[in-house]
C-alpha cells in the first residue's frame, strides 16, 4: 500500500517539472539543472552565494552558469535535439538516436545514461573559474572544480578552452548500462565512482519513494498541487556545509539561497507532517548562530550570516520572532520534552533581545529599527522613515510569549508560565492603549510617536492574540471582510485595496502572501470565527492551485504570480500543505491519496 502511496504522487508530477522555469535538484544538493528555454541544451547553477568569489548580498543570482549548453551528441559529434519527460527522481531525454537519462547519483554528482548499445555523449562549455576587472587590472578566482568520467569505454574526449571556460567533447559506448558523471565539489580531490545508470536510477527514485511514503493523505482537489508541494519542500533542502549547520530548507534554490529565519519556521509546519526531526532542525538551524546578546540573524548561508544590512541604510537586520509558535506547534504532533528544554533559553534571549535593543522610549512595545527585519520590505508602513513601533511585531511577541509560556508549562516551570502570561497579557493592554485608533477601527502604526496615514492587513494582526474585547474583534473582523479594503476572490492583500499606495504587482505593496493568510485563518479560530476560517483557508488553496507552479506572492487582483515572485517558494508550499490537512480533517477519509 505504501508503495502504491508514492507511485500515485511520481504519476501526478510526471511532466510537472519545468526546466526551463525551475530547477531539477535533489534533496541535499546544491547542483541546479535547467533547459534553456525552446532549446535542446541544458545549462547548470550552483545554489551557492560565494561570498570570497564576488561580494554582494545578491550578487550569486547575476553569476553565469558553472556549467552552460550542456547537450547530446552522437558518435559524430553532431547535437541531438530531444523531446523531454520529467519526474522527481529523474529527466529523460527522447533523441533521433534513443533516450538519455538523467538523474543525481549524490548530491554532488549527476547521473547521464547513454542510449544501450549506441556510441554518444554529451558537450558542454564550463566555467570553473570567476574573471572580475579592477580598477588596477583584474582577478580570477576558482568558482568549483569538476570531474567528469564514465564507468564504459571512452571513445573521444577533448578538451577545448574559449570564452573563458573549456568545451568538452566526451563520447562513449553505451554498452552494459553505462553512464557519464559530473561531479561538483570543492575539493581539489575530484576523484569518484561512477555506477552504472540504472543503478543510480534505481537510488534516486527510491529516495523519493521513501519521502513520498511519509507523506499524509489528503482528499481531493488538492492532490497535484499537494504532491508538487512536497517535491517543492525536498527539492529545496540543502545539506549541512558551513554555518550551515543542519539540513534544511532554503525559501526558493532559483531565488533565496540560503536559510532565513521566519522562513525556517514556517517551513517546520509542513516538515512536522512528514519528519519531525527534519522540522525541529529548521529551528535547530537558525539557534545555532545566535549572537551572544541574543539576536538570530535574518539568513544563514555556508559561508556567513546576514545579522546587518548597509540599504537602504545601515542597521542590523532580523526577521518576525515566531520561531517559539512554529516549535510550539510541532510539539502539538511530535511531543519531544527534550527538543524543548534545548531550544527554551535559546528562545527567550531571542524574545529578550526585542526588548532590551528595540523599546528606545522603554514603554514595552518593540520596534522595528530596519523594515527588512518586518520582513514586508517594502511594505508601505516603512515610507516615512524608522523607527517604527507596529502592532505586527508586538503580536508576534504576544504570540512568541503565550508560545513560551506553554513551553515552560510542559518543562514544569509553572511561575514561569505565568509570567510569560502575565507579559503577554500586558502587551496587549499596551497596544489598545497606544496602537488602537477607536476612530478607524484598527490598530495604527507609530513613527515619531505619531499614527501612520496607511492601512495593511497587519493594522488587524492585534486579532491573532486572542485576547482583545469582543467589541474590538468585530471591528476588525469589519475590515477584514469588507471588499473595499482586504476581502475579495484573492485574498489577503498586503495593503488595503482602497489605499493610496495599494499596489498588487509589488512585493509587499499589495500582493497576496499566504503565509500572512495562515496567520489569520488560526486567529479566527482562536476567537471562534470558525466559519470565516474556513473560507480563508478555501481562498488560499484556491488561490494557490490556479497555477501548476508554487509563487513567493500572487497579484490579489487577478490571482496571478508576478513577474518577480520567485518560483518553488518554501512557505507557499508548507501553508498549501498544512491547509490541505486542515481542510482534509474536516472532511469524510473516502478517497484520500
Amino acid at each position: 500500500m505504501a508503495g502504491k502511496h508514492a507511485a500515485h504522487f511520481l504519476s501526478v508530477l510526471r511532466n510537472q517539472i519545468d526546466l526551463a522555469r525551475v530547477p531539477f535538484s535533489s534533496r541535499g544538493s546544491r547542483i541546479l539543472i535547467y533547459q534553456h528555454p525552446e532549446q535542446s541544451r541544458l545549462f547548470i547553477k550552483l545554489a551557492e552565494r560565494l561570498p570570497d568569489l564576488e561580494p554582494g548580498l545578491e550578487s550569486y543570482l547575476r553569476r553565469p552558469p558553472f556549467i552552460d549548453n550542456l547537450e547530446f551528441i552522437d558518435e559524430e559529434g553532431n547535437a541531438l535535439d530531444f523531446e523531454m519527460t520529467t519526474a522527481p527522481d529523474a529527466v529523460f531525454f527522447t533523441t533521433r538516436i534513443g533516450e538519455f537519462g538523467l538523474v543525481f547519483q549524490d548530491i554532488r554528482t549527476i547521473s547521464i545514461g547513454i542510449p544501450v548499445d549506441l556510441t554518444a555523449g554529451i558537450r558542454m562549455h564550463v566555467l570553473p573559474e570567476f574573471w572580475n576587472a579592477t580598477n588596477s587590472g583584474g582577478s580570477l578566482k576558482s568558482i568549483r572544480n569538476l570531474g567528469y568520467s564514465t564507468n564504459g569505454k571512452i571513445v573521444h574526449n577533448q578538451i577545448t578552452p574559449e570564452a573563458g571556460g573549456y568545451w568538452i567533447d566526451f563520447v562513449v559506448e553505451g554498452v552494459d548500462n553505462c553512464a557519464i558523471t559530473l561531479h561538483i565539489i570543492n575539493s581539489l580531490d575530484v576523484s569518484h565512482e561512477t555506477i552504472p545508470f540504472p543503478e543510480a536510477r534505481a537510488n534516486a527514485q527510491n529516495r523519493w519513494i521513501d519521502w513520498f511514503n511519509r507523506v499524509p493523505p489528503v482528499i481531493e482537489p488538492y492532490r497535484r498541487t499537494y504532491a508538487y508541494a512536497w517535491w517543492v519542500m525536498g527539492n529545496n533542502l540543502i545539506s549541512p556545509q558551513g554555518k550551515v549547520a543542519y539540513e534544511a530548507m532554503t525559501p526558493s534554490k532559483t531565488s533565496y539561497v540560503g536559510l532565513w529565519l521566519w522562513d525556517s519556521a514556517m517551513h517546520a509546519l509542513a516538515y512536522r507532517h512528514l519528519d519531525p526531526e527534519l522540522a525541529r532542525n529548521q529551528i535547530r538551524a537558525m539557534l545555532s548562530q545566535q549572537l551572544p546578546d541574543g539576536m538570530l540573524p535574518d539568513a544563514i548561508y555556508d559561508d556567513g550570516v546576514v545579522a546587518e544590512i548597509t540599504h537602504p541604510f545601515k542597521a542590523e537586520v532580523t526577521k518576525p520572532p515566531i520561531l517559539a509558535w512554529a516549535a510550539l506547534k510541532l510539539h502539538e504532533i511530535a511531543p519531544d520534552l527534550e527538543f524543548l528544554q534545548e531550544i527554551y533559553v535559546p528562545l527567550v534571549r531571542w524574545n529578550a533581545w526585542w526588548f532590551s535593543m528595540n523599546d528606545d522610549d522603554v514603554d514595552g512595545l518593540a520596534q522595528y529599527n530596519h523594515p527588512y527585519s518586518s520582513g514586508l520590505d517594502d511594505n508601505p508602513m516603512w515610507d516615512f522613515g524608522m523607527p517604527v513601533e507596529s502592532p505586527d511585531l508586538n503580536t508576534y511577541l504576544c504570540v512568541q510569549m503565550g508560545s513560551l509560556a506553554m513551553m515552560a508549562e510542559e518543562l514544569g516551570m509553572e511561575d514561569e508560565a505565568r509570567m510569560w502570561r502575565r507579559r503577554s497579557k500586558a502587551i496587549v493592554n499596551r497596544m489598545i492603549e497606544d496602537f488602537w485608533d477607536e476612530e478607524a477601527g484598527v490598530f495604527r502604526t507609530l513613527h515619531n510617536e505619531e499614527p501612520l496615514p496607511v492601512i495593511t492587513p497587519f493594522n488587524l494582526y492585534p486579532l491573532w492574540t486572542g485576547q482583545l474585547p469582543d467589541s474590538i474583534n468585530q471591528r476588525l473582523l469589519a475590515h477584514l471582510t469588507n471588499p473595499e479594503t482586504f476581502w475579495g476572490e484573492y485574498v489577503l492583500p498586503s495593503v488595503a485595496r482602497n489605499d493610496p499606495k495599494f499596489d498588487p504587482e509589488i512585493m509587499w505593496r499589495g500582493p497576496v502572501w499566504v503565509n500572512v493568510n495562515y496567520f489569520f485563518i488560526e486567529a479566527l479560530e482562536q476567537i471562534d470565527e470558525k466559519q470565516l476560517a474556513r473560507e480563508l483557508r478555501t481562498k488560499t488553496l484556491n488561490l494557490i492551485m490556479r497555477h501548476p507552479g508554487i509563487f513567493e506572492y500572487y497579484n490579489s487582483n487577478t490571482g496571478e504570480p508576478p513577474a518577480k515572485a520567485a518560483n518553488i517558494f518554501g512557505w507557499t508550499a508548507a501553508v498549501f500543505i498544512d491547509l490541505a490537512l486542515q481542510a482534509t480533517a474536516d472532511r469524510p477519509t473516502k478517497g484520500k491519496v
